[in-house]
């Protein structure tokens, strides 16, 4: 963990009420402020309020799956700029792929690792700031 995760807004969507517990205590504890919802439909109104800075979304979710909420996530103007991390506990080159094609930033296989998850959230941030530094804002 290099970067500095302060107030950071993360979203993580997860049926999975492990996975959810987990992810908001490791964050949390880096100073992260963290909003949970357990599926897609769930999560749709908390992005609009809280406008995160990063969202995790598992990939097999009732109702509206993980490639779904990503679509939407990336088609809207607002939001097609957050970074993205797909979760999911198949690691296998179709569902990588299929991630990326809906606009996912990043993949992470669950379980995770504190190591894994804050490797994920540090390429994010490296990415923002190469973009940053290549397109700064007028």
């Amino acid at each position: 963990m290099t970067a500095s995760y302060e107030a950071m807004k993360i979203m993580v969507i997860d049926d999975s009420n492990t996975i959810r517990r987990t992810a908001e205590t490791l964050l949390s504890k880096a100073g992260c402020e963290v909003t949970t919802a357990v599926d897609g439909f769930d999560s749709l109104a908390k992005i609009a309020d809280i406008e995160p800075d990063v969202i995790f979304v598992d990939i097999m979710m009732p109702r509206l799956d993980g490639y779904q909420t990503c679509a939407l996530i990336k088609n809207n103007d607002q939001f097609k700029s957050t970074p993205v991390i797909m979760l999911s506990s198949k690691d296998g080159l179709f569902d990588k792929a299929k991630g990326r094609i809906v606009g996912a930033d990043e993949y992470l296989t669950k379980p995770f690792s504190k190591t894994e998850l804050f490797g994920v959230l540090d390429a994010i941030l490296a990415k923002k700031e190469v973009s940053e530094e290549a397109f700064p804002e007028a």
